[in-house]
């Protein structure tokens, strides 16, 4: 298309460009309201329960008890705080993952193609656009080849719509190509076009709770009416025993804060945030907060070959014609390598046409800039053209008359051009799709003959020994002074391989051990499909391939074997909304690749679209849920295992703050029902909710995986968060915890100690046996150097949690504001013990459950 340009399509001059930019302004359109720091930090005070909590605050200090309302008040601070913290950075770590993707485009530039920012696109720009492009502003069609657009995002008509240069010439901004290619003029950008119009009266969207948190927020609600009910019959039996009416209606106050988990959802998201951060610097974007929950339960991985598993580096190593076996050398895009019959340098007027037609049935581009070698275009299409340099250094690209633009029904694409006083029509592509078209064959002289059912035997032949090699053969055919694709001349065939990529292997091991299977998708002959699946540990036998054609015959043959079968080979992209249907009846959790146009609905459907990063259009894109940022398959694995790590995360602080909240609840309680003093006070009830049960809490979702986890089955998608019997062991260490909490208050009462020496104990008590609780969710290990060690920030937590409580008890200062007193041996002695109890009896328990 860059050959022989019109004036008009030399494009804009890079002065002009600048120009153009400060007059018009990026190309960019901006409906997004960042949330502002102080609605970030005046949002931590909306809950109901600290509102309450505020207004106890007020009536403390109007009763006159300063210190309390100084205490509480600053506590709320510090909470909203820590708070605003966490969810500025998840906000910024998720702003931040917005600049993973930039649209691209491709310009024309003093008479170069470049490839931009699609921002950086301006008034006046010639823009190459191809099938699966994103048109990036609106513009008019200066050229054209068989092209359609999907206009349903402006529209709603899902029809796509011909466009040509007399007529329907008109391209908007945000619509996709979905055939052909062309070249268009930018009139209008940013928020002067359609989309830009549109965009002016668009709100805010609002973004959806992930099932987990919605799950989490049902479970908040119903602890809510459960510790509300607690808390007022605490209040109740104190009133009724005729205790201060200010001490109780403190204490249910603020054991209704501590008991609540209504921090929960807010972690949730957090964690996720930070995990979704995570796993971008792994090459895996994820567009969706729910994808994360979904990757753990992931137990198919249908993914594309070329370019995923694969290098997508092509390179031509054989051509076959009807009486040559031709060896090409060389690897890659290196301009290196013989093209060899039998040993020898071979040149001839079939292989002529042959490198004439690899040339101008083409539309990549290849440029040598002194040493480094400038490549654009599809893998295939370069591989071909490094095949003609190798052949001769300057092979002529003709004046194109004609184009028959890739189609992945037909499988094929031609272009007809000038050739002196003629034309010649060059088409490449699959062979079953041409060689039924072909009637006549060329020899090494030029001369052509009949192509009889003898040539064809030794063709298909030699295209089945190239599949069985792992090559991808593509057949090239010619024709002279005609446009029809009928009695074809046939050339020859030409064989490139794509290697695996690095690490791809092991990756799909990896998945294997971890339940999850990986079916292959490729355009490929079914037997070159079968030779990359085996090398790669993706199938055992060809029974495992099933071709396109196979499906669309007997469908319901398919659906009923889709276990067993490993690869689809020779599928078309619409075929893959299909391969997804089948699996999912089985109740399979699928994750489905793509990278054209088509492929949007297959990734839609799928419970994990991942689109393709580099070579992925921008429609594709768009209906992911997740996007690798380097194309690669093993990527996807990592996402898998990342996304396991976080769900496995989340029910460890889950467990932790739950457990730990029903214990103070229950020492309340229990001390209620006793008929013993308050054994503690809302100073101390807030600082163990903020400090003991905040910090670890929190490192715990920065813990690493298990050594099994990518050991174990997926999790069953519609798995409750407290399968396995996690709700048992919430409730037993929960009841345990504030068991023994209760009988280090009674202990020193029974002893003689005064109130103040009981509370302190009972709060110390408190604080160690959710500490080292915090250890023993940490990891499934029960050997004490894992439970330290395996996961630092939750040591550092713990320390720091600790080492702020010995700060109140043994500063005077803070002992009058919390109203505890230094502890001795003795006391040490009690709390030892009743913290070591929990963990002794609940893994007895957890052994007989």
């Amino acid at each position: 298309m860059l050959n022989n340009l019109k004036s008009f399509e030399k494009g804009l001059s890079f002065k002009e460009v600048e120009k153009n930019i400060i007059k018009y302004g990026i190309n960019e359109i901006k409906i997004e309201k960042r949330k502002k720091p102080l609605s970030i930090f005046l949002d931590q005070f909306k809950d109901i329960l600290v509102l309450i909590l505020a207004v106890s605050t007020a009536l403390s200090f109007l009763l006159g008890e300063f210190l309390d309302a100084i205490v509480i008040f600053f506590l709320i601070i510090l909470n909203g705080m820590l708070g605003f913290i966490q969810e500025y950075k998840a906000e910024r770590a998720l702003e931040s993952l917005k600049n993973y993707i930039s649209y691209k485009a491709k310009v024309i530039r003093d008479k170069k193609l470049e490839v931009i920012e699609a921002k950086y696109v301006t008034v006046g720009d010639i823009v190459v656009i191809e099938e699966g492009d994103r048109i990036p502003a609106d513009g008019i069609l200066v050229e054209g080849y068989s092209l359609k657009v999907d206009e349903s995002i402006l529209t709603g008509e899902s029809i796509a719509v011909e466009k040509d240069i007399n007529s329907e010439n008109k391209l908007y901004m945000g619509t996709y190509v979905v055939n052909g290619r062309g070249l268009m003029k930018v009139t209008s950008i940013g928020l002067n076009t359609k989309m830009g119009q549109i965009a002016k009266v668009l709100g805010e969207t609002q973004e959806t709770k992930t099932p987990l948190q919605v799950r989490l927020n049902q479970l908040g609600k119903i602890l809510a009416v459960i510790c509300i009910a607690i808390c007022s019959v605490i209040v109740i039996l104190g009133i009724i025993r005729k205790q201060n009416i200010y001490d109780m209606f403190m204490i249910g106050i603020s054991l209704a804060v501590a008991a609540i988990p209504e921090g929960l959802p807010a972690i949730v998201t957090i964690t996720l945030a930070i995990g979704v951060q995570r796993m971008a610097k792994k090459n895996a974007l994820v567009r969706k907060l729910s994808s994360v929950e979904t990757l753990g339960s992931v137990n198919v991985i249908c993914s594309d070959k070329t370019g995923t598993l694969t290098e997508n580096k092509m390179t031509v190593k054989r051509i076959e014609t009807v009486d040559m076996s031709i060896e090409v050398e060389g690897t890659g895009y290196d301009l290196k390598g013989r093209i060899l019959l039998n040993g020898r340098i071979v040149k001839n007027q079939l292989l002529d046409y042959i490198m004439m037609c690899a040339v101008n049935c083409n539309n990549a581009e290849l440029e040598k800039d002194r040493n480094e070698l400038k490549t654009s275009g599809d893998p295939t299409e370069i591989a071909l053209l490094v095949l003609a340099k190798k052949y001769k250094e300057y092979i002529k690209r003709e004046e194109k008359v004609a184009e028959i633009p890739f189609d992945s029904n037909k499988r094929y694409m031609g272009v007809t051009v000038k050739c002196g006083d003629s034309s010649i029509l060059f088409v490449k592509g699959a062979y079953e799709s041409l060689i039924g078209i072909c009637k006549f064959y060329m020899c090494q002289d030029g001369t052509i003959k009949e192509l009889t059912s003898y040539e064809k035997r030794i063709i298909a032949k030699k295209n089945e020994l190239m599949c069985s090699a792992a090559l991808r053969v593509l057949l090239m055919c010619m024709k002279f002074n005609s446009q029809d694709v009928d009695d074809m001349i046939f050339l020859g065939l030409v064989g490139m391989i794509d290697p695996p990529k690095r690490g791809v292997k092991l990756a799909i091991n990896k998945a294997k051990k971890a339940g999850v299977k990986t079916v292959m998708i490729t355009g490929d002959h079914k037997l070159t499909a079968f030779a990359i699946a085996r090398e790669l540990g993706i199938a055992d036998s060809i029974e495992e391939v099933v071709t396109g054609e196979e499906l669309q015959k007997d469908e319901k043959f398919i659906e009923k074997n889709i276990d067993n079968i490993s690869v689809f080979a020779r599928v078309d992209p619409l075929s893959k909304l299909k391969i997804v249907r089948l699996l999912k009846r089985k109740e399979n959790i699928v994750a489905m690749t793509g990278d054209g146009v088509n492929d949007a609905p297959a990734l839609k459907e799928a419970d994990i679209g991942i689109a393709m990063g580099i070579s992925g259009s921008d429609v594709t894109k768009e209906a992911a849920s997740m996007v690798l940022l380097d194309d690669n398959y093993a990527t996807i694995v990592h996402a898998i295992e990342e996304g396991r790590i976080i769900y496995d995360n989340i029910k460890k602080f889950v467990k932790y703050l739950i457990a730990c909240n029903i214990g103070e609840v229950l020492i309340m309680l229990f001390t209620s029902i006793l008929n013993l003093p308050i054994a503690l006070l809302p100073m101390q009830i807030l600082w163990v909710n903020l400090v003991t049960d905040g910090l670890p809490a929190a490192a715990l979702s920065l813990s690493k995986g298990d050594e099994n986890l990518m050991r174990r089955p997926p999790r069953p998608k519609k798995e409750s968060l407290f399968a396995g019997g996690l709700m048992q062991e919430i409730v037993i260490r929960g009841f345990l915890i504030g068991f023994f909490a209760t009988l280090s208050f009674y202990l020193p009462l029974f002893k003689g100690y005064n109130l103040k020496t009981a509370r302190t104990v009972a709060f110390a008590t408190l604080v160690i046996s959710q500490l080292i609780f915090a250890f023993e969710c940490s990891t499934n290990k029960r050997n004490v150097f894992s439970m330290l060690f395996e996961n630092i920030y939750l040591l550092i937590a713990v320390i720091s949690s600790f080492v702020l409580f010995l700060l109140v008890i043994y500063i005077p200062q803070l002992g009058i504001v919390f109203e505890v007193s230094s502890l001795k041996s003795l006391e040490w002695g009690i709390i030892i013990i009743c913290s070591l109890f929990p963990s002794l009896l609940h893994n007895i328990f957890a052994k007989n459950i």
